[in-house]
């Protein structure tokens, strides 16, 4: 996914864009940025932080910035913050999202006007770069986001920073969060709420569907007015998100707690010694299923953070589900004959779930009754890349609906998958069976797409749940 954050302030701001952007580290793996405004011009820095965090990459280049507004960024995909000199000016710009008409829209610019692009390792467009050129066509900076904004099929949230102040821009249907802080004498923005706290700033507000605000140490206004038709991604509640982050009001940990209240209730009575999270993202929903079960709140697997602090930082599958497993150290004395509900937030290709469960038993527990804190993943996100797949196919839900029904995957149609989704139907109870016999659980339940909703706490229309039911 990926998160920005920007700073504007009568004083140096370097060390709250620094801290401010690290506190973003839990939305992506790939790379991390920096750039700063100085007397003579854009200062910019871009590390890996694939195998090391961001503060270990840019200690020795916060020695060398110095400036009084900055943009940052962390990306699981493309080098950002990006520089651009163009026709409004000189500007800095990063973004969070994905677009899905890349193609068509490096073809129309190359047509339409003299233009070339930076081609990156394999061929490929710099995403932050294509933004830029769609914005670059405006007779402004506002403008030209307002153009990004409606040629982009997906979805695209950006910081633009220039020599007057700091263009904030959520994304046209909201998808991605963006939110303003405050303190004396400086504004920010940023996708997540907690990311400035610590550097003292207030969470002021939330920036609406496609609004555009322009920052500067003064003051923040609209220049863009917000648009109806909010699609905020459901998922940021249930994974995403960080604990102490808050999106439309509602924070991420209070949902998580509610969430598995909920799971518990569906659940009823069962017979199990222990209510444990698959750490990190699961626990929050854990405890509420203990809360509302009675049941103790265990962790029979401990998360090793001081080597081990991300998750899934290689970008290959194999290493991925090996570094799953060698950050979690097992208690023997809570695990042995034990008998544990064991709740993460999703389950999405299911090797590293069933991987854990299979170590909990080889370390001496009876049974692993397994509960998803949201409901099956049917398809691929194709706003915000949280899935990681590059085809439906490495979903587990798709590939065992395509074996149940005797089909290739391009057979399925939405009609049938809708079936399969509504939790009621037969067809679903035998899906979820044959991915427990698969990841060899005692049981396995995942929750229903209204409680999930319920849990959230904001009106469905303003959600997007494609992921689960196809329905953007």
């Amino acid at each position: 996914m990926g998160g920005v954050i920007g700073f504007v302030s009568k004083k140096d701001c370097v060390m709250d864009l620094f801290f401010g952007t690290d506190y973003h580290s839990h939305l992506g793996t790939k790379r991390g940025g920096m750039c700063v405004l100085q007397e003579d011009g854009f200062n910019r820095s871009i590390h890996n932080i694939e195998n090391s965090p961001f503060r270990s990459k840019f200690e020795s280049d916060i020695e060398e910035m110095k400036g009084n507004m900055g943009i940052g960024a962390i990306s699981d995909g493309d080098p950002q913050p990006l520089t651009v000199y163009s026709r409004q000016g000189d500007y800095a710009i990063t973004t969070v999202g994905r677009i899905n008409n890349k193609k068509e829209l490096v073809e129309e610019l190359l047509k339409d006007r003299p233009s070339q692009f930076m081609s990156m390792s394999g061929g490929d467009i710099n995403n932050t770069e294509l933004v830029a050129a769609l914005v670059s066509t405006g007779r402004d900076i506002v403008n030209g986001i307002r153009i990004a904004q409606a040629k982009i099929d997906g979805s695209v949230t950006m910081l633009i920073l220039t020599k007057e102040g700091l263009y904030a821009a959520r994304d046209k249907y909201g998808r991605t969060p963006l939110i303003i802080g405050k303190k004396k004498g400086a504004y920010c923005a940023a996708s997540e709420s907690f990311a400035f706290i610590n550097v003292g700033y207030k969470y002021q507000r939330e920036l609406g569907p496609a609004e555009i605000a322009f920052l500067t140490s003064e003051e923040e206004k609209t220049v863009g007015e917000p648009q109806e038709g909010m699609r905020i991604c459901a998922f940021l509640w249930t994974y995403f998100g960080y604990t102490t982050s808050i999106y439309e009001g509602r924070n991420v940990e209070l949902m998580r707690n509610r969430n598995g209240e909920l799971l518990a209730q569906r659940d009823g009575d069962l017979d199990v010694d222990y209510v444990a999270g698959v750490p990190d993202s699961g626990i929050a929903h854990a405890l509420g299923y203990a809360n509302q079960s009675r049941v103790p709140y265990a962790r029979p697997l401990i998360k090793y953070t001081p080597t081990w602090p991300r998750s899934f930082m290689p970008q290959n599958q194999k290493a991925r589900n090996l570094i799953a497993k060698m950050k979690l150290v097992p208690v023997f004395q809570i695990i042995k004959d034990r008998k544990f509900v064991l709740v993460d937030d999703s389950i999405v290709r299911g090797t590293q779930l069933s991987e854990t469960v299979s170590y909990l038993i080889e370390n001496g527990a009876k049974e692993i009754h397994v509960r998803s804190a949201c409901p099956p993943i049917m398809y691929g996100c194709k706003y915000l890349n949280f899935s990681r797949s590059v085809s439906d196919l490495e979903l587990i839900t798709r590939r065992v609906i395509q074996e149940l029904e005797g089909v290739e995957n391009e057979n399925l149609s939405p009609e049938l998958l809708a079936e399969y989704a509504d939790s009621k139907t037969e067809k679903h109870q035998a899906m979820v069976e044959e991915i427990r016999k698969r990841l060899k659980f005692d049981s396995l339940k995942f929750q229903d797409l209204e409680d999930t909703i319920e849990a959230i706490g904001i009106d469905r229309c303003k959600l997007c749940t494609y992921c689960w039911n196809g329905k953007e």
